[in-house]
């Protein structure tokens, strides 16, 4: 698998702008129906949990929500992800869900928004390899570049984010900054993978990035 490839070698020029635009700005877009339908059945599916929070979200088949499921077996983990396709391989890869984990086919913009709304407080929330979107005109497709940043900084304690392009982290970093958050950036030690993203990464030696964050909820 290869590197990151990117017409941008730094830090975006506009992120700053982009960035103080979407803190103080409300992002009014309707959900999708299908979203409400979703996040009502997650919001069932918590009730009868009585469990902490985590999310994971872009969580692909789910390898990384049954981690954190087994890692954490007295929080709730609901892993969210757009394609059913992906979603619909879990359980013939790593057999049948634990009872502490349900994987949702979502719209992360519209579940983060509608989680907000509804008062969820998260303990932790991951966010491992999502798309980078690469190309510089593609600043605004990227978690922190994107309306529902703000949402994102509402919703959790605890943020991790990992990735293999050490720009999109120092991007992110430097967006939670601009908000008032700290936040550490460091290398991601060698350890088993847990999502496929993660495996293939360091199987082609490539260097991943961790960044931590604990957020004012």
């Amino acid at each position: 698998m290869r590197a990151v490839s990117s017409n941008q070698e730094s830090i975006h020029k506009n992120l700053e702008a982009v960035v103080y635009k979407h803190l103080n700005t409300e992002f009014l877009r309707p959900y999708a129906q299908h979203s409400k339908q979703a996040f009502a059945e997650a919001a069932n599916w918590l009730a009868e949990q009585r469990k902490p929070l985590i999310l994971d979200s872009f969580c692909g088949i789910g390898e990384s929500s049954r981690y954190l499921a087994e890692q954490f077996p007295d929080h709730a983990v609901i892993g969210i992800d757009q394609s059913a396709a992906r979603l619909g391989k879990h359980i013939n890869q790593f057999g049948e869900l634990p009872n502490n984990v349900m994987l949702l086919r979502a719209d992360c913009d519209d579940i983060w928004r509608m989680a907000v709304d509804a008062g969820w407080h998260c303990e932790q929330h991951f966010l491992l390899y999502p798309n980078p979107w690469p190309k510089s005109a593609h600043l605004q497709r990227r978690i922190h570049g994107s309306p529902v940043f703000k949402s994102l900084l509402a919703l959790s304690k605890q943020l991790e984010l990992r990735s293999n392009w050490l720009i999109y982290m120092e991007e992110f970093q430097k967006s939670l900054a601009l908000a008032e958050i700290p936040s550490k950036l460091e290398q991601l030690k060698e350890e088993e993978p847990i999502t496929a993203f993660e495996r293939k990464y360091q199987a082609n030696g490539q260097t991943l990035w961790q960044l931590r964050a604990q957020l004012p909820l």
